[in-house]
């Protein structure tokens, strides 16, 4: 994949409850974020917590901020002056840091996931379009994204006699997308951050415990931030006071990308451009067919996320090997655009179909290293295993599209399967013998759903007759429309 060939759009949807925000590149959807008026996210949310448990044995405590559920703070992500790099081994005990009942400044890094409540730092960060305030540090980092090492050493000094001309005792990171900045650029940001920063400090003094004390921008302007290079040819956001307000935050802080935002009037739905909607949907399923008649399967849960690549109904030219290889190569492009486009974290287990060469397993590992080169997610990658395995680790700061946009089903409860009308008739005979044994009745009516009862009549019939003898009851049936297949009732007459 080239980067100079790769030519980005931005396109946001917004009603009154939920903006989306779609990034494509050469006109196939990436990545896809979701806000919703009623759930927004909390991540960089700043808080003045209360802290009202402490955890010696984990290193950590549990801060009120507000929430439904406490969050959580580790001891190594408590600022501790100047030694900040301290081994983890050799962190002070969490109680010479903080106590039941203090307050501090806090900011979130992860969302709240599943049961788990939102993860903190008192390492505040403070984030501009060029910059990022460290107002715990005092030194300067250059993303690792500008290789140029002229470049990253004119940044760090450019920033560091900024730094010191507007008296900001503070340290900073520079971003990807400051490469070839200016000083005005760098200039007008910390100016930005430095009023930002005296905001926050002026809130926390005059707001109690378990206050916000400042929130992020709207999804519309940290798509504008965070997402828009030099490679975004144009974005489309389909609402006036959205494009209005987008206009205005590029006008004074992104002076270049103003030109790009327009305004979508056409009658067709933004997300309809490009199929967006369709692969949205296809994001969701767990098996996602390939060109060539192959498939992957996605199994999300708890502790990792597996990905199981099949050649299905792909045979190839040439020989087994071959067929295998080149839906391996296929395999690694997909994965690596799902894992974006599904917002996947945490450990990945990746099962390629197993090759004999060890020139191929290289090459399928080269092509899904370069195909996540663009992932703005920090991740990690392990050669390939001799069972064709590959390990890796994706960022997770924010819940999944699966998680954001369905639940578990209400019949399996997320096992992914229910029992069948067979099992489910086997239980109900067991469940009659059960009642007959401890209870005296004339009549037991049984409440399931339609195929069961149509089973029972059926293909159990003999079954359900050898039960009444055997019980000496009469068994009554009655279809309900409301229960699951797997659920039934056997009421006493």
């Amino acid at each position: 994949m080239s980067d100079e060939a790769s030519k980005e759009d931005i396109l946001i949807n917004v009603t009154p409850s939920e903006v989306r925000a779609a990034l494509l590149e050469n006109g196939v959807l990436q990545e896809v974020f979701v806000e919703r008026a009623a759930r927004r996210g909390l991540i960089s949310n700043i808080y003045k917590g209360r802290v009202s448990r402490v955890l010696p044995g984990m290193q950590a405590a549990f801060i009120e901020i507000g929430l439904s559920r406490t969050a959580f703070l580790h001891a190594s992500d408590i600022a501790r002056g100047e030694d900040n790099d301290t081994a983890e081994d050799d962190l002070p005990a969490i109680r010479e840091l903080i106590r039941e009942g203090d307050t501090l400044l806090v900011q979130v890094v992860k969302d709240p996931l599943g049961n788990k409540g939102a993860r903190l730092t008192t390492y505040i960060t403070l984030p501009s379009r060029h910059l990022v305030l460290l107002p715990r540090s005092d030194t300067v980092g250059v993303s690792a994204r500008i290789e140029d090492e002229a470049e990253r050493e004119r940044l760090r000094s450019t920033t560091e006699a900024l730094l010191a001309e507007h008296e900001i005792d503070c340290g900073a990171i520079v971003r990807t997308v400051a490469e070839g900045s200016g000083r005005e650029a760098l200039e007008a940001d910390l100016k930005y951050l430095k009023r930002l920063w005296e905001v926050v400090q002026t809130r926390r003094g005059k707001l109690e415990p378990e206050s916000l004390v400042h929130e992020d921008l709207s999804l519309p302007l940290r798509t504008l931030r965070d997402l828009v290079t030099s490679d975004v040819e144009k974005i489309l956001v389909d609402n006036p006071d959205d494009y209005a307000a987008m206009r205005e935050f590029a006008s004074t802080f992104l002076p270049t990308v103003e030109t790009r935002i327009h305004h979508y009037r056409r009658r067709r739905p933004i997300f309809d451009l490009h199929g967006i909607e369709d692969e949205i949907r296809k994001a969701l399923d767990r098996k996602l067919p390939l060109k060539s008649g192959g498939y992957l399967i996605f199994d999300q849960t708890e502790a990792m996320t597996t990905i199981d690549v099949n050649t299905g109904g792909y045979v190839g030219h040439r020989n087994l090997e071959e067929t295998i290889y080149r839906t391996n190569l296929e395999a690694a492009v997909a994965i690596a655009r799902q894992l974006r486009l599904r917002n996947l974290g945490g450990i990945i287990i990746i099962d390629f179909i197993d090759m004999e060469e060890a020139e191929h397993r290289d090459s399928v590992l080269k092509l899904l290293e370069d195909s996540m080169a663009r992932d703005h997610a920090r991740h990690q990658i392990t050669p390939v295993s001799p069972l064709g395995l590959v390990e890796m680790t994706r960022k997770r700061t924010r819940e999944s599209l699966q998680h954001v946009l369905s639940e578990d089903c209400p019949s399996c409860e997320g096992r992914g399967f229910v029992l069948t009308a067979e099992t489910v008739c086997f239980e109900i005979f067991r469940e009659v013998i059960r009642q007959a044994r401890q209870f005296e009745f004339e009549e037991a009516l049984v409440l399931a759903h339609q195929d069961v009862v149509e089973l029972l009549l059926d293909e159990q019939a003999h079954g359900l007759a050898d039960l009444e003898e055997h019980t000496g009851k009469s068994i009554r049936l009655q279809t309900e429309a409301l229960y699951l297949q797997d659920q039934f009732d056997v009421v006493l007459m």
